[in-house]
């Protein structure tokens, strides 16, 4: 019966997720459908491990029922003496055998229990505990880092907190060249570059395989400043949390960005923001990277959904 409410549970968090919209807090709702099947198989399996259970406790049922019916008369009497020393001769014999056997099941038994335990960790945490947005302190608490122009993900295993978006680990060699080269040809003709949420991943990786291609272009994009102890002056960086797939490839992606003198904002500030593309020298780093000399900028409200995703 366990099990039955282990999927069960896991059918009812999947649903409320999508019911409440938290759904997209973990995957890239391009990929919706998987969790919408994951509900009506857990579902289905749910309803067929209850008939499975019912019919047996049935079965066990009626063959108790038949047990004591056909149960001899004589049996309910007091067995005579020697019957009950032969019994207990017998009992004493068999005493250990069944203490070992016990000693096995009882592990067994709390191995069960225990993963039974932690299946449903995840069922609580999903219904009772609030999805809450990603923001400025993860970024501080994980920190972020930037792969070279001949790096990519593969490279830097475990780490996908990356200012760069790389979605080449999705294609072998040749077509994530010929992916690349369209997606730059799709942005680098426009006169000034907007990045939406609908193409802010894709923009992004675009610009940062080949930023000379961008140098001096006009680009616009929204994001959450991000000050951290790395920058100084009117630097800060500007993000965006996204997703490829899931939450275990997400990370957050945006630029270095260098605001007219004077301008203050805290961390998780929204910003539209609009500038040229340079060049400069990150310390942190140890290499240059792209900039953003921003030339117009302004605070906006955070978006209903913070997250961008890749198309």
């Amino acid at each position: 019966m366990i099990r039955f409410f282990i999927l069960i549970g896991f059918a009812f968090m999947f649903f409320m997720l999508h019911y409440t919209g938290d759904i997209n807090k973990y995957i890239n709702m391009k990929y919706a459908y998987l969790s919408i099947s994951a509900v009506v198989i857990m579902g289905f399996l749910g309803v067929v491990e209850f008939v499975r259970f019912s019919r047996k406790q049935a079965a066990e049922e009626k063959r108790a029922a038949l047990a004591e019916e056909h149960q001899p008369a004589h049996d309910q009497h007091d067995h005579s003496d020697c019957d009950s020393c032969h019994a207990n001769e017998h009992n004493h014999e068999h005493h250990h055998d069944h203490d070992h056997g016990h000693s096995h099941e009882e592990p067994n038994k709390l191995k069960r229990y225990l993963g039974y335990a932690v299946l449903f960790v995840p069922i609580f945490t999903g219904l009772f505990f609030p999805a809450y947005a990603l923001d400025s302190s993860f970024v501080k608490a994980k920190g972020f880092s930037f792969p070279t122009f001949e790096q990519n993900a593969e490279q830097n295993p475990g780490n996908h907190q990356f200012l760069k978006p790389d979605s080449s680990i999705f294609y072998n060699k040749d077509d994530y060249k010929e992916v690349a080269q369209r997606e730059l040809e799709e942005f680098v003709n426009q006169p000034v570059i907007k990045l939406t949420e609908a193409d802010y991943l894709k923009g992004m990786e675009a610009i940062y395989n080949d930023p000379a291609a961008f140098m001096n272009k006009t680009i616009a994009f929204d994001g959450f400043a991000y000050k951290g102890t790395q920058v100084d002056g009117g630097h800060y960086f500007v993000f965006r949390f996204g997703f490829i797939h899931c939450v275990a490839d997400s990370g957050v992606f945006g630029m270095l960005a260098d605001f007219p003198k004077g301008t203050q904002l805290a961390d998780d500030d929204w910003v539209h923001v609009s500038g040229k593309l340079t060049w400069e020298l990150y310390q942190p780093f140890k290499q240059t990277i792209p900039v953003l000399k921003v030339t117009e900028w302004s605070k906006i409200d955070a978006p209903k959904d913070p997250y961008v995703y890749r198309s």
